[in-house]
């Protein structure tokens, strides 16, 4: 695509520093815009923006330009079944009569009906049918696109819809991600059987799916007559032993723990959130985890509508906030307040790295913030205030014992029930009846990990587990 210089833009849309990932609260009222602007970009890669009165001179570039226009985002959006067999409009006899979403599931409807229509389609007709859905987004200004799978409910049919995703990948302008969400529904053959099916994602599909490269994202309905709290965090679990990015549907029709696991597994996103509860608000508002709404599902549906206003009202930050920590990997560094806008603990702020000075912090309404992230970008560093009480700790620890079947499944099950630790990764390897594991963890402090080392003990087969320093 060679160099473009988009200018005289009237307005340019939604300018945040890459570093900023998540909006929260009342940052979600806050449009950063430029006016009167110009974007830079290099090979579809968007390199530069700032004021006109910054604006380099490109003689190679091909310029555009856009007075009296603005330039926007494409939507990305985030969810979706783009892929799928036919629609269910028999359905709507069973609506007209006044059956809910749950009475039409359980006699063998919404989910299921899809899922036994995909089965027995073949991929060229699920790909054909979705290259139009795709074109359609794309003309509404779609630019990037998450695709669910969990219309297949068998190993054939879940790798048989992710294939038809990965295709559309290698073949469409729009970015895609796929998301293995076989955990959709119980198929109706494993209704007496819900262990069997569990192990089917966990021990046939998943393996597959990696060997594939098929998925970035492991996904579960979690909701009740669908998959429990613990059932949903053990095939998260699974997924994320793979390199797969956990995604998280739930608290549609009830809450059942399903926000908890989510911010445990620190999910993209959970999405839903029909039915929430002060906690739940409570425990998501302290967490990198973003929620999806869906109002055009509760519209069909005729369910409940997630409460946004709530969710976007509830404060992040609150008075015990004491402490400031510095990027992705959360890390404390030195750090002095900017005197333009006297940043104070709980304000919202951003870091930005000084030639001289060190790290200076920011409101991100400092009049100052627009100029240095959109001129300086590379020098600013993400920065929240946190409760020093709540920071989590990572450690690791050796086990071993005697080599039994399911030694696997019992450790991350003992460690999956304990929702304040988290799990980074688990490495074991046998030889000749005796394993030797290693497992790296994040814990509150000593004496959470102290009760979690004894628990692991208890472990049929586990013979000995110490804290090391290295994997």
């Amino acid at each position: 695509m060679g160099k473009i210089i988009i200018k005289n833009i009237k307005e340019l849309v939604q300018v945040l520093p890459p570093e900023v990932k998540v909006l929260k609260g009342k940052e979600m009222a806050e449009l950063a815009t430029i006016k009167d602007a110009w974007v830079k970009i290099v090979d579809d890669i968007i390199v530069g923006y700032g004021k006109m009165s910054d604006c380099p001179i490109e003689d190679e570039s091909e310029v555009m330009d856009a007075t009296g226009k603005m330039v926007f985002p494409s939507w990305c959006d985030s969810h979706t079944h783009i892929v799928y067999a036919k629609s269910r409009e028999e359905e709507f006899v069973d609506r007209i009569n006044g059956l809910s979403y749950q009475e039409i599931a359980s006699k063998g409807g919404g989910i299921l009906n899809s899922a036994k229509k995909l089965q027995n389609a073949s991929e060229q007709e699920l790909y054909e049918g979705a290259c139009q859905r795709i074109k359609e987004i794309q003309l509404t200004g779609t630019g990037a696109v998450e695709i669910k799978s969990g219309y297949g409910l068998t190993v054939e049919a879940e790798l048989k819809m992710l294939r038809v995703i990965k295709r559309l990948k290698e073949n469409s302008e729009v970015t895609i991600r796929a998301n293995f969400l076989g955990a959709h529904a119980l198929p109706v053959e494993f209704k007496e059987n819900r262990r069997g099916y569990i192990d089917l994602i966990i021990n046939e599909m998943l393996p597959k799916i990696k060997a594939e490269g098929l998925a970035d994202f492991i996904d579960v309905f979690c909701e009740t007559n669908y998959y429990t709290p613990e059932e949903a965090s053990e095939i998260l679990l699974a997924g994320k032993e793979i390199g797969l990015i956990p995604k998280f549907h739930t608290n549609q029709f009830t809450s059942i723990g399903g926000i908890q696991v989510g911010v445990k597994h620190k999910a993209l996103s959970v999405d839903h959130l029909e039915v929430m509860t002060n906690q739940d608000m409570e425990d998501l508002a302290h967490s990198e985890v973003m929620p999806t709404l869906l109002p055009s599902c509760s519209f069909f549906l005729n369910i409940t509508y997630a409460p946004a206003k709530e969710l976007i009202n509830k404060e992040e930050v609150s008075a015990k906030y004491d402490d400031l920590v510095f990027g992705l990997e959360e890390e404390k560094l030195e750090y002095t307040s900017s005197k333009c806008c006297k940043p104070i603990p709980g304000d919202r702020v951003f870091g930005f790295i000084t030639i001289t000075e060190g790290i200076k912090i920011h409101k991100k309404d400092c009049p100052n913030a627009i100029s240095l992230q959109s001129n300086y970008a590379y020098r600013v560093i993400k920065a929240k205030w946190i409760d020093s009480s709540n920071q989590e700790f990572k450690a690791i620890l050796k086990v071993s014992g005697e080599d039994n079947k399911g030694i696997v499944n019992n450790l991350t099950m003992i460690i999956s029930s304990n929702m304040d630790v988290f799990i980074h990764s688990i490495n074991i390897a046998g030889n000749e009846g005796i394993f030797d594991g290693k497992l790296s963890i994040s814990v509150k402090n000593r004496t959470q990990l102290n009760k979690l080392i004894e628990s692991i003990k208890k472990v049929d087969g586990v013979k000995k587990v110490e804290r090391v320093n290295t994997m």
